[in-house]
């Protein structure tokens, strides 16, 4: 029996890019709620309570993207990376649990849109676009490979279009007098983050139950080890994601000649690290005698058992 590890590489630092957008944001909320309230704006405030949950959002990711950082000891021998993957599905649900606060309020308000004060809503919003784009564009960079940074991107970026929908309505109600669209555009931003917000909670609840990466071709991968010199047959093949940001992948893999597993591993190793962008991988290498007698291979009765 042969195990063998390959780590991943270091992840680049967001650390102050999280302090900066909670402090921004934070600031901006309680600016955007006293206004919201003079100005009686469901739209503004709706959009002070959805910046507030963000500030938790971000303030849940950073926590989740320290807590990741832990090494791991004998009770936790994969450490803590998971709380990305965690940080990330609660992000979600506060963001759905959030917009369908605002959906009910919103709806109820259809008849009675009260007095609105548009100037103020516009300008206050219109500093809402700014400190949230910044705030987005410090996370977009890694939200294209960490789904816990892209939860925080999301949440930022939805921010920025609600208040710039926020003065446009605004805009409407000084011009024409429709103050009715303050509840309606209420609505139609919680439709559209909820649209937006689906696809995280999806991938985040599937990274949760150990699934298969969505980046990852696993038939690829079975077909790649088969091809590889000196490896005859393939079982327990298992991948799924130890964090947001690294994959792992197990398996047993019965060779023509088991004194040749070092050479076979090397060429493994590298071509799951090179193809497949998988590091952190553990392969248990067998002779046919011991694949026979292997209790998890006669478990397999799966597609993920395969023989030349």
């Amino acid at each position: 029996m042969t195990h063998t590890h390959s780590h991943a590489t270091e992840q680049p630092s967001y650390g102050q890019a999280f302090a900066l957008g909670i402090s921004l944001n934070l600031f901006f909320v309680l600016i955007e709620a006293f206004y919201g309230w003079h100005a009686n704006s469901l739209a503004l405030l709706a959009d002070a309570a959805h910046n507030l949950s963000d500030v938790a959002g971000l303030l849940l990711a950073w926590v989740a993207y320290g807590v990741a950082k832990l090494r791991p000891n004998v009770r936790h021998t994969y450490g803590w990376r998971k709380a990305s993957i965690l940080a990330s599905f609660a992000n979600a649900v506060f963001l759905l649990i959030a917009m369908g606060s605002l959906a009910t309020e919103a709806i109820s308000r259809f008849g009675e849109p009260g007095e609105l004060n548009a100037e103020t809503v516009m300008v206050v919003a219109g500093v809402g676009v700014i400190i949230n784009a910044i705030t987005a564009w410090l996370f977009m960079r890694g939200s294209r490979s960490d789904l816990n940074i892209r939860g925080a991107f999301l949440h930022m970026a939805a921010d920025a279009f609600v208040s710039l929908v926020v003065v446009v309505s605004g805009a409407f109600a000084l011009w024409l007098g429709w103050t009715q669209l303050d509840p309606v555009v209420s609505l139609v931003i919680a439709i559209v983050i909820v649209i937006a917000t689906l696809s995280l909670f999806k991938q985040s609840l599937h990274m949760l139950f150990d699934g298969v990466p969505d980046s990852v071709d696993l038939n690829a991968i079975q077909n790649a080890l088969l091809e590889t010199p000196g490896v005859r047959a393939l079982h327990d093949l298992h991948v799924w994601n130890l964090s947001t940001t690294e994959t792992a992948l197990t398996a047993h893999l019965t060779l023509e000649q088991v004194c040749q597993s070092d050479e076979i591993l090397a060429d493994v190793i590298h071509l799951l690290a090179v193809e497949f962008h998988i590091e952190h991988v553990t392969i248990q290498c067998e002779s046919t005698q011991f694949t026979q007698d292997c209790q998890l291979n006669r478990l397999d009765s799966s597609h993920l058992k395969y023989v030349h």
